[in-house]
């Protein structure tokens, strides 16, 4: 398996064009593709032929750039014709050169138009791509009530425009690499190079190269499973997703590195703590005193959601543990089967629900939930099934999980609360305390890209804490995180040599 990722060795192109339509032939099948297209011509008194893949091209441009091919005169190109068609008849911005077939081919199928000059061992490449896109529209996932519309798409050249129109600064970078031996898929990494880390850059731009599989068909999710540190069945995300170009850009300009794939509306925000993923666009949306109150109010929802149900499940498995006051805290009807096992299957229940909800057309969904809210919730108390507690709080922690911005660490919450009520259930008090501390320390050793995972909380920072417990005011978003060790920082941490005295 590891010879078939070696780097093959190029092959020049001949300045015999036959040569290279049979090598073209022979590597691209071009008589067997239908949409692979060769427009053989002669231009002057030179024979030319352009490459392209037809649903890749923007015919409008490419119809203009055979205009000025077809009218040069006979002999005009006679000498030096390479030249003169790349720097006179070939009038488009983005144009530029290949030497060898494979980097020809790459350029093909990446959507360029190649145009093969006989007698010249060159080609010229001509990038008049066009991709099937969609316009930028708000993502689902992120909606806010003010702000603006736009949308990351799976069109890779529309997102950067995205995040180049609202950070108007030459040294935003927008580097571009490719990963998977079969597919080549475009992958940018984005940063502002007097902010970002340097270090955390290059390793991401490292690790990115060392991908050595054929292809990436989940596009974002692929490359971070690939380039994260740490073990692949870590449930909590290590990057943060977002499809909000504000949100993007306001990463950036903290010294964030994000991540762009090709066919993905998706990019990944590196690194990324526990508290980076509940926070949301709408908390800068509003006031500051607004923000802080919605903040807030989602740790509270979000820390529900994971204590909540294994909480209630000790005070109904162990009584005596309630206070005189907290007495009236369990079911008055504890329904046909153990209250375990009950939330077990209302948590199952609900996340059949939430799949075929997803699985299913938008215009049956409503019917979907209606339909599952009679049987979870109505029907089942009726015949005995749940208690109407168990749905109750259930439905309080699913409200909690909603309440996650990102949705992978709802995911990850759901899990760590099914494990806190399998502790709770077998051990009672000390299956709920050693899950919690197992918990803690998890988080504890997870990190991302290097980046302790509950920073600023562990290891303490209080200036870092503060942003994250209080939504903080425009005026004071230019103060980056230290944990990030920006390239500002570090040019301030390292004195400027002392200059020398001048000479009277």
């Amino acid at each position: 398996m590891a010879d078939e990722y070696k780097e093959k060795k190029k092959t020049p192109v001949s300045k015999d064009l036959d040569i290279n339509l049979s090598v073209l032939q022979e590597r691209m099948s071009v008589k067997e593709n239908y949409d692979v297209i060769i427009r053989e011509m002669t231009v002057g008194s030179v024979r030319v032929a352009l490459l392209f893949i037809d649903a890749l091209t923007n015919d409008q441009i490419v119809t203009l750039i055979l205009k000025e091919l077809v009218g040069i005169r006979r002999g005009e190109i006679s000498t030096n014709a390479f030249e003169k068609i790349f720097s006179h008849f070939v009038p488009y911005t983005e144009v530029d050169m290949a030497d060898n077939m494979e980097e020809l081919i790459d350029k093909v199928l990446s959507g360029p138009q190649v145009l093969l000059v006989d007698g010249e061992d060159k080609a010229i490449v001509i990038d008049a791509r066009t991709y099937p896109a969609r316009q930028p529209e708000e993502p689902d996932l992120e909606k806010v009530v003010r702000g603006s519309r736009d949308g990351f798409v799976e069109t890779l050249v529309f997102n950067t425009a995205l995040i180049r129109r609202r950070i108007r600064d030459p040294r935003l970078r927008m580097e571009a690499v490719q990963a998977g031996v079969r597919s080549k898929t475009d992958v940018v990494i984005c940063y502002i190079k007097d902010v970002a880390n340097h270090q955390l850059v290059e390793n991401i731009k490292e690790n990115i190269q060392k991908i050595r599989i054929d292809g990436l068909p989940m596009a974002e999710k692929a490359v971070e499973e690939l380039i994260s540190p740490g073990s692949y069945w870590n449930p909590f995300p290590k990057v943060r997703y977002t499809e909000r170009p504000d949100v993007a850009a306001v990463h950036l300009l903290e010294g964030h590195v994000l991540i762009l794939v090709d066919t993905s509306p998706s990019i990944m925000i590196t690194p990324a703590t526990y508290w980076h993923h509940l926070q949301h666009a709408e908390e800068y949306r509003q006031n500051p005193t607004t923000g802080i109150y919605i903040r807030w109010l989602r740790f509270i929802g979000v820390a529900a959601s994971i204590f909540l149900l294994p909480l209630w499940l000790l005070a109904v498995l162990h009584p005596d543990l309630l206070p005189p006051w907290l007495k009236f805290i369990g079911p008055q009807k504890s329904g046909q089967i153990p209250i375990f096992l009950q939330f077990i299957l209302a948590e199952l229940s609900i996340d059949m629900v939430r799949m075929a909800t997803i699985h299913t057309p938008t215009a049956l969904a409503s019917g979907i939930s209606i339909v599952a809210a009679l049987l979870l919730g109505q029907i089942a108390v009726q015949v005995g099934l749940f208690s109407s507690e168990v749905v109750m709080y259930v439905a309080i922690a699913m409200i909690g999980t909603f309440l996650t911005p990102s949705y992978e660490l709802g995911w990850a919450n759901r899990m760590v609360r099914l494990f806190l009520l399998v502790m709770v259930a077998a051990f009672g008090l000390p299956g709920l305390i050693v899950g919690v501390a197992v918990f803690i320390g998890y988080l504890v050793m997870t990190r991302s890209f290097g980046v302790p995972y509950l920073w600023p909380l562990i290891p303490f920072n209080w200036g870092g804490l503060k942003g994250v417990l209080f939504r903080t005011p425009v005026s004071m978003i230019n103060l980056r995180p230290s944990i990030l060790k920006t390239r500002e920082k570090i040019r301030q941490a390292v004195p400027e040599p002392a200059r020398r005295p001048e000479k009277r």
